[in-house]
């Protein structure tokens, strides 16, 4: 069974480092969670080190800005790795190749990122001249579902093109709104037999570029690391895949399955957990 915690504090000097989930761990996309900020704070007083790990699929300077505004502190933070940095990478396997791109305009400071580090920048057509897709979102996420990008789905598959999915969520809670990401769209074009590549939790890629981060700034590789997320199929698994210890917000996405009255419920939680096959070593409702 999980070990049901109050704090980080309790187990948190047990760990030289934390991966730290950001959306529904330390903000909701509209205000921090400040007494998250403060968790981490503290912990890194003692001498542990932070790294934000987020499916954001925007290169990780804006990432952080953004985290900034909405009221998480600077000092809770050594590093900031975003789904977007590993895209960075996958983007330019495919050279100067035209891509076709699915997402709000926001995500394309990907193709600024990309051009500064490698001095590439891909052409971006419609689907007929594509030579793959890339996938940061839904256009409009506030009022779209997938059952909007059905057809162009379709198209899609139809001619075989490589599918670069940037943020492999598939759902998030924004304020009290519940909206689709990329892994949506990801999700339904597998289901189409398309040829899906993941930036992001839970795959292994973004836990190297983070683990690596951390080791330079430790100056030495760490010894234990915690992860820390509310997303099962993401930040749990993705972790656990990894041989990472896992703290579990329950009090996240997976809220309505895991609380009663605003606590961690031992008999929800037992049965989600079994429901999953993983046990993740401590929970609480939310980071303090």
């Amino acid at each position: 069974m999980t070990r049901l915690i109050a704090s980080l504090a309790e187990i948190s000097d047990s760990y030289d480092a934390i991966l730290c989930d950001v959306w529904g761990v330390l903000h909701d996309g509209r205000a921090a969670f400040r007494p998250a900020s403060d968790a981490l704070v503290a912990y890194r007083r003692r001498g542990g080190v932070v790294a934000a790990l987020t499916n954001a699929p925007r290169p990780n300077p804006p990432v952080r800005t953004q985290m900034l505004r909405l009221g998480v502190s600077e000092h809770a933070l050594d590093a900031v790795v975003t789904s977007g940095d590993v895209t960075l990478a996958l983007m330019e396997a495919f050279g100067d190749a035209p891509v076709h791109t699915i997402g709000p305009d926001r995500d394309m400071s990907l193709f600024d990122a990309l051009a500064a580090r490698s001095g590439l920048r891909p052409a971006r057509v419609a689907p007929q001249q594509a030579a793959y897709v890339l996938c940061t979102g839904l256009e409009h996420d506030e009022r779209e579902t997938p059952a909007d990008y059905t057809l162009r789905l379709a198209a899609l598959a139809a001619r075989k093109l490589p599918f670069l999915c940037a943020n492999p969520d598939i759902v998030i809670h924004r304020g009290a709104d519940l909206v689709y990401c990329a892994g949506a769209l990801g999700r339904d074009y597998a289901a189409l037999g398309g040829d899906v590549t993941y930036a992001g939790k839970p795959h292994a890629p973004i836990y190297q570029a983070a683990l690596g981060v951390v080791a330079q700034t430790l100056g030495r590789e760490p010894r234990r690391v915690l992860a820390i997320g509310d997303g099962f199929q993401t930040d749990v698994r993705g972790a656990a895949g990894q041989g990472i210890d896992v703290l579990f917000v329950a009090g996240g996405i997976h809220r309505e399955e895991t609380l009663t009255d605003g606590k961690p419920d031992a008999k929800k939680l037992a049965a989600f957990f079994a429901r999953e096959g993983l046990t993740p070593v401590a929970t609480l409702a939310a980071l303090t």
